[in-house]
C-alpha cells in the first residue's frame, strides 16, 4: 500500500471514529430501551432501615416493663399485689415510662388474642419444667380468659419498648373454679417468655423455696443471677409471705423481683417492680 492508500485509510478510520462518537451512544440507548420495554425485570435491593427494630436484651426488657408498670396506679380493691389495674382502666401517673394498650403486634400486623394462648401454653410448660409452678396448674383457655396487648415504653427513647400480652381470668364468667388456675400473666408478645404471673396452686408457703424460684425464673428469662434485696419495706406487700431480689443491668439499671404468696387463696406470684 502506497502513501496515498495509507492516507485514505487513515481518513476513513477517523471518520468512523467521529461517527461512532456522535451516533453510537444514541444507538446503544435505543437498543437498551428495546430490550427493557414491554418486559418485566426483577432486581433485589436492600431498603435502608426498612423493617428494622431495636432489640432489647432480656435485662433491658424486664427493666422497661417494671418501670412502665410502676408508672400506673396500683389496684384499689385489693386484687393481686401491685397490678396496675383499677376498675377496668389503666391510669398513667406520668413520668418517663408509659404502659398503654396496643393495636398491632411487634411485626406491625393487626392483632388478635388467639396467638397469645398458644404462647401461654408453651410458657406454662417451661415454668413447670423449671419447677416454678406445679404440674396441677391448668392452661389458660380462650373461654375463660381475656387477652390484651400492651406496650411498655421508655418515652424518652421510643425504641426502648417491649410488647406484652396480659391474660386475665375473666370476671364476666360465673362459676369458674379458680383452684390451680392462672389469674393474671404478663408475657412477651415476641417469644412468649413470661415476665410476671399470679397463679392459684396446691402449694403452701412452707413448700415454696423463693430462692430456688428466683434463680430458676432468671435462668428461664436469660437474666443474671439475682441477689437478695437489702431494702425491703414490710408494709409494701399485702401479704407477709414474700421475698425480694434485685436483678442488675447496665447503667445502674436494677429491677426488683418479688416471689410472694397469698395464704388464704393459695396464690403464688412472681412480679417485677422498681
Amino acid at each position: 500500500m502506497g502513501k496515498r492508500g495509507i492516507h485514505i485509510f487513515f481518513v476513513v478510520l477517523v471518520g468512523l471514529a467521529v461517527a461512532l462518537s456522535v451516533w453510537g451512544p444514541e444507538a446503544l440507548s435505543g437498543y437498551q430501551d428495546r430490550s427493557l420495554l414491554g418486559k418485566i425485570h426483577r432486581q433485589e435491593t436492600e431498603a435502608s432501615g426498612e423493617g428494622y427494630r431495636y432489640e432489647l436484651s432480656a435485662v433491658e426488657k424486664v427493666y422497661v416493663l417494671s418501670q412502665a408498670l410502676g408508672s400506673v396506679s396500683p389496684a384499689e380493691d385489693g386484687g393481686q399485689g401491685n397490678l396496675p389495674f383499677a376498675g377496668g382502666v389503666y391510669r398513667e401517673n406520668g413520668g418517663n415510662y408509659a404502659f398503654v394498650t396496643s393495636q398491632r403486634s411487634p411485626s406491625g400486623e393487626d392483632i388478635s388474642g388467639e396467638a397469645a394462648y398458644g404462647m401461654c401454653s408453651r410458657g406454662l410448660r417451661e415454668l413447670k419444667e423449671a419447677g416454678i409452678l406445679p404440674e396441677s396448674v391448668e392452661e389458660a383457655v380462650p373461654e375463660f380468659y381475656e387477652a390484651v396487648l400492651y406496650s411498655a415504653i421508655d418515652v424518652r427513647d421510643p425504641r426502648s419498648y417491649v410488647e406484652v400480652w396480659k391474660l386475665s381470668l375473666s370476671d364476666r364468667i360465673r362459676g369458674v373454679r379458680k383452684e390451680n388456675r392462672l389469674m393474671d400473666i404478663y408475657m412477651d408478645a415476641d417469644d412468649g417468655k413470661i415476665y410476671e404471673f399470679y397463679a392459684r396452686t396446691e402449694w403452701g408457703w412452707e413448700e415454696i423455696d423463693p430462692d430456688a424460684i428466683a434463680r430458676a425464673w432468671c435462668n428461664y428469662l436469660g437474666l443474671p443471677e439475682p441477689s437478695a434485696c437489702s431494702e425491703v419495706n414490710p408494709l409494701g406487700e399485702a401479704t407477709p409471705y414474700f421475698k425480694k431480689y434485685v436483678v442488675s443491668g447496665a447503667s445502674e439499671e436494677r429491677t426488683v423481683m418479688t416471689v410472694g404468696y397469698y395464704e388464704g387463696i393459695r396464690e403464688l406470684f412472681v412480679k417485677v417492680s422498681w
